[in-house]
């Protein structure tokens, strides 16, 4: 609109300077003219007054002329002049007189000049051919610049209304050429503020049948946009049948498994318990204990996992996050006797409704990743605070270190299943790489979410959960 307004000003404006320049030009010549003619035309009583020695005031007095005309004529050796006024002939005083000699030119030739308490004047010579006599007549040119002013007035509120219309006209059509246009744009804004990525997911916005009319371009958009947000629900309800598949199969292999391995773990330990076994035998048997265990442990996080993902493990009660954090931070301190450990907790109780064992093994592992993934002699931090007020109260729960820190791409899939942070911490160690996804999980089935921020020397894991008022005590 801005665009089209725009261009149809610049036009306007260019044929207004050229009409006003152009009329202006024209009644300009033809004042010229006017003058010319009134000089050459005065009434044979005029000029027989003048001939006869009459002062031009005289020779004006009498005949009917314009009036505004102006006659300057020489006699008895000088000027004399004289301009009609509305009621009667004014003659000039020397000053005047002056202001019109100094200015006239030769026959017939135009000039404009300025007449002290009369304006502005348009004057030509003319010369009486039987006495060979001067005379100057002259118009005002008032009257032609007033009628420019309103034609440069009239254009102009004219101009000024035509752009409103046009403005007006302009924005009703083309915000109704482009009302489909924005239904388009609401229904995929729509779309895109829906939580996509996880879960099972309903697409049901689409464009109005109305504004996804195919016969037009801006229709063809919104039909093309509901075909594809069709294919994008079909796909996601496919992901979501895949996901609650491999889940289910995670859970039945896990559940499976812990059975054989059982069984694998307890005939190595009654196997090693025989004194007659060889010393190789013994190590082997010890061997096969160890990786059990450890295939085992793989097992149980799977399974915890798969159990998570179903919401079945979480158990809510009121849990004392402080209580909790003192414990954790109490039985860190006799696993790392390398670390220095401190702890940071308000003095009245953090309530929350949580289940008490996952959130001790979401405080417990991210305290045992900090000491296990860094050298000793390195400061773990857990501080626990409250932020907000009323419903949006939340528990913050904070592990730092001043470890070497986790790598910056690392960071990005650190909350993945199987991510391992050996790349970027000091100690390699035999763990599945599912803590992190189980305190992840841990946290969003409690509602809260959990993040972190490292760089080398400063690490902060930050655990965010919905809290509550402490209850009064009895």
């Amino acid at each position: 609109m801005i665009t089209i307004v725009s261009i149809v000003s610049v036009i306007l404006v260019i044929i207004t300077t050229l009409t006003s320049v152009i009329m202006s030009s024209v009644l300009d010549a033809q004042l010229s003219e006017n003058v010319r003619s009134a000089a050459q035309t005065l009434d044979q009583q005029v000029t027989t007054g003048i001939v006869t020695g009459r002062t031009a005031a005289e020779s004006l007095t009498g005949p009917p002329v314009e009036r505004g005309l102006l006659l300057v004529a020489e006699s008895g050796g000088g000027y004399t002049g004289a301009v009609v006024g509305s009621d009667s002939v004014i003659e000039l005083d020397a000053e005047q007189l002056d202001d019109v000699l100094g200015s006239a030119g030769r026959d017939s030739h135009t000039e404009t000049v300025v007449i002290s308490d009369l304006g502005a004047y348009r004057i030509a010579s003319a010369t009486i051919r039987e006495t060979g006599q001067t005379i100057i007549v002259g118009l005002p040119t008032a009257e032609v610049q007033a009628t420019i002013g309103r034609l440069w007035t009239t254009i102009l509120f004219a101009t000024v209304g035509g752009m409103i219309l046009l403005a007006l006209a302009t924005t009703l059509v083309i915000r109704a050429g482009l009302r489909p246009l924005r239904a388009v744009a609401e229904t995929a804004t729509r779309v895109a503020e829906q939580p996509l990525d996880q879960g099972a997911v309903s697409i049901d916005e689409r464009v109005p049948a109305e504004q996804a009319d195919p016969r037009n371009e801006i229709g063809q958009v919104g039909a093309a946009l509901n075909t594809l947000l069709d294919h994008v629900e079909s796909s996601l309800h496919a992901r979501q049948r895949n996901e609650e598949l491999m889940r289910r199969f995670v859970a039945d292999a896990s559940h499976e498994l812990r059975t054989p391995l059982a069984s694998i773990r307890g005939y190595s330990e009654l196997s090693l318990r025989d004194p007659s076994l060889s010393e190789n035998a013994e190590q082997s048997l010890e061997r096969i204990q160890a990786q059990s265990i450890r295939m085992t442990s793989l097992v149980e996080d799977l399974l915890l996992l798969a159990r998570l993902d179903e919401g079945q493990e979480i158990v809510l009660s009121a849990v004392d996050l402080t209580q909790l954090a003192v414990e954790a931070i109490a039985d860190q301190q006799a696993a790392g006797l390398g670390h220095e450990w401190t702890v940071d907790v308000p003095a009245e109780p953090v309530v929350i409704a949580g289940d008490r064992g996952r959130l001790t093994q979401v405080v417990v592992n991210l305290l045992a990743n900090a000491r296990t993934h860094t050298p000793a002699g390195t400061h773990v931090a857990l501080a626990l605070r409250l932020e907000g007020g009323g419903s949006a109260t939340r528990a913050v729960l904070t592990v730092h270190d001043d470890g070497p820190g986790i790598d910056e791409d690392l960071q990005r899939e650190l909350f993945t299943r199987f991510t391992r942070g050996d790349k970027s911490r000091a100690r390699r160690t035999g763990g599945t790489g599912l803590g992190l996804s189980i305190v992840k999980a841990i946290v969003d089935g409690h509602h809260g979410d959990i993040s972190v921020r490292s760089v080398p020397g400063d690490t902060t894991f930050e655990v965010r959960l919905p809290a509550r008022p402490a209850e009064p005590a009895a």
